[in-house]
């Protein structure tokens, strides 16, 4: 259970994910995937401004 949701929006959004097609599921998971590697780089650039792109991937990895 989500602690920001409230159940009945919490049922809404699983009935929706119930109703999709396996691909579509396939598809919502690598996009949620990119969104949290996106934080992730953006939390390290704002940690470590001056961070190459191989200490990012360095970071991305020990983050893991």
């Amino acid at each position: 259970m989500s602690f920001d949701t409230t159940p009945e929006a919490e049922l809404v959004q699983l009935n929706v994910y119930r109703r999709l097609s396996g691909v579509e599921r396939l598809r919502l998971a690598l996009e949620l995937s990119e969104l949290a590697r996106k934080l992730a780089v953006a939390g390290i650039r704002q940690r470590q401004p001056g961070a190459t792109a191989a200490e990012i991937v360095r970071e991305l990895s020990r983050l893991g």
